[in-house]
């Protein structure tokens, strides 16, 4: 069975955001391909679950995945990092092979 976890920083985002917009029932993750390395990341906040996401929870939080992004992302930790004045969702994904010099693109 594929696993994928979550910080307690990123479930704080996550949970911060879902009240911020005063909906939604998680954070929705696919891949789909792009830039010059094969797959970039997809976020988005799920409002509704499709009868195919596979559902992760942690920390009180849930993050959905979609069925044929599984795989690329089966034993990634999900978190939230500030970098300087960035702040983003960093995976932590051990399937990935290479990535694209700009960070924006990965291979599995």
């Amino acid at each position: 069975m594929a696993h994928l976890s979550i910080t307690t920083a990123a479930a704080d985002q996550i949970r911060r955001v879902l009240d911020e917009r005063g909906h939604g029932l998680g954070l929705r993750v696919s891949v789909k391909p792009s830039g010059c390395s094969g797959y970039s990341y997809v976020l988005d906040f799920a409002d509704e679950a499709a009868n195919d996401d596979v559902t992760f929870e942690e920390h009180g939080v849930t993050v959905y995945v979609a069925p044929d992004a599984l795989e690329m992302l089966d034993g990634s930790e999900v978190d939230y990092v500030n970098e300087g004045l960035n702040r983003f969702f960093r995976f932590n994904n051990p399937n990935v092979k290479d990535e694209c010099g700009c960070g924006e693109s990965f291979s599995v």
